[in-house]
């Protein structure tokens, strides 16, 4: 019975392991989400900028001029960066996703032989 407790408290520990993984993919995954959003909001704006206008960078704390082609295909590199990040996540997610329920079968599969057990030591007693 002692051994069955120590495999269930390994298979506990494994599956929190799991879930803190698949959360810290999640939150990056949002913060992905958000700087996709920023950076497609800055490109709408690019595009209704006419070919001439001053369009300027931040780097550190200076504003530097840069050209509005330039400009836009920074942000447009930027946005296949991001998308790229982006799946690549999704497919850490599912497959994390997957990794947590077979830990859940597990986990219930070793509950279920601990109570077994248990109602058969008590049944003895």
């Amino acid at each position: 019975m002692a051994e069955l407790q120590k495999k269930l408290q390994t298979e506990v520990e494994k599956f929190q392991a799991v879930q803190k993984d698949y959360q810290k993919h999640v939150n990056l995954r949002q913060q992905l989400d958000a700087q996709l959003n920023e950076n497609s909001l800055v490109k709408e704006e690019l595009d209704r900028v006419e070919d001439g206008a001053n369009v300027f960078k931040m780097i550190g704390p200076v504003l530097v001029k840069q050209d509005v082609t330039e400009a836009k295909q920074n942000v447009q590199k930027r946005i296949d960066y991001i998308n790229g990040e982006i799946k690549r996540h999704e497919g850490a997610i599912k497959d994390l996703e997957k990794k947590q329920e077979s830990q859940r079968e597990a986990l219930s599969k070793l509950q279920q032989q601990l109570q077994q057990q248990q109602v058969k030591a008590a049944a003895r007693s």
